[in-house]
């Protein structure tokens, strides 16, 4: 990093410059100036609070600050702080963007806040329930499979480990709850000590207060990355299982074609009205040639004098409907007259007109 005036910043040589220097790189990043953590100075300023805090661990082990045979009270309140060490160096490293190695950076970052409670519970920081170690993961996902079949597949005996499950279940979500009550006074009560720690006007039990309520939030900090960690592990190992188990399987061959069908009513209607594009050809000319041959249809065989036959015949009927037709006409007009001469008659001869009988 470079300092203010341009020149670059020297590098933390004591423990403690290393802490803080890591420690502020992993506030910079979580403080969100950046667009996203995969910004390239974001992820600098990570590897950089990496390479720092790793630097840190290496010196706490080596200089033996901490022992599972004595009590938190015998630590000097100045080096409480260092207890703090792997917990900042696993929250940096799951800040690493890197597809490829996530499930390697989740692995390194449980274990180093591992290393972070274990030891907070050797010196009985706080009262918590240690997360299990890492078991195998074929066996882990055996349990979450049982979890999500529940009672289904499993006899009537099981039922009383369900209910244990369930009330076990209620009682986590009950301890989360209170965790992030706790979290939250442990960071109101830093946020009234932290002026004087960087002032540097803070008494002795003032700074070892104020390391304590940062021990304790981290225990809570470290308890909820766990679980997260443990729920993108599993699916990470499910997709990398599967990619596995695709890639074992053996190539299938290519299907052959499915041949093209058509309901009835389809059928139906392409008989009837065309199958809607034009036909495919079924024989050669040289073929339909002989055929017609064959059956005497081609022009040279009789065809012209059939059809010059069927037109005469067909000309000798219309003359005959034609005649037909004249004669009716000819009748018709004939009633026509005979009636218009009876009205003539009558108009001009009265009724009774020739009757001779009754004359007296």
């Amino acid at each position: 990093m470079a300092a203010r005036g341009g020149s670059p910043e020297p590098e933390p040589e004591r423990l403690s410059e290393l802490l803080e220097a890591g420690w502020r790189l992993l506030e910079e990043a979580e403080s969100g100036a950046e667009p996203s953590s995969g910004a390239p100075a974001v992820q600098r300023k990570v590897q950089r609070g990496i390479a720092l805090l790793e630097r840190a661990a290496r010196a706490v082990a080596e200089l033996q600050l901490f022992s599972r045979n004595e009590e938190l009270e015998e630590i000097p309140s100045v080096d409480l702080r260092f207890l703090l060490v792997p917990a900042l160096l696993a929250a940096l490293v799951l800040k690493q963007v890197n597809p490829g190695k996530r499930l390697e950076h989740l692995e390194r970052a449980r274990a180093a806040f591992m290393d972070f409670l274990r030891l907070c519970r050797d010196y009985q920081v706080a009262p918590f329930e240690l997360p299990r170690e890492d078991q195998p993961q074929e066996e882990e996902e055996e349990e979450e499979g049982q979890e999500a079949r529940g009672s289904w597949g499993r006899p009537a005996a099981s039922a009383a480990s369900d209910q244990a499950r369930f009330i076990t279940m209620a009682a986590n979500r009950q301890a989360k709850i209170e965790r992030y009550k706790q979290k939250k006074e442990l960071e109101n009560q830093l946020a009234s000590l932290k002026p004087f720690i960087d002032s540097g006007q803070a008494a002795e039990e003032q700074i070892r207060e104020f390391y304590l309520l940062q021990i304790k939030k981290w225990i809570s900090t470290s308890l909820e990355e766990i679980e997260s960690i443990d729920q993108e592990r599993a699916i990470l190992s499910r997709r990398d299982a599967l990619k596995q188990g695709s890639a074992r399987q053996p190539s299938q061959p290519p299907q052959p074609p499915m041949k093209p069908f058509i309901l009835t009513r389809d059928a139906t209607q392409a008989k009837v009205f065309g199958a809607g594009y034009p036909s495919l050809a079924t024989m050669t000319v040289d073929d339909w040639y002989e055929q017609h041959r064959k059956h005497g249809t081609l022009p040279d065989q009789g065809i012209s004098s059939k059809v010059s036959g069927g037109t005469e015949e067909h000309q000798r009927d219309q003359e005959g409907r034609k005649d037909e037709e004249e004669e009716e006409e000819e009748e018709e007009e004939e009633a026509v007259w005979k009636a218009r001469e009876w009205d003539d008659w009558k108009d001009t001869h009265p009724r009774g007109y020739g009757n001779r009988k009754n004359m007296g």
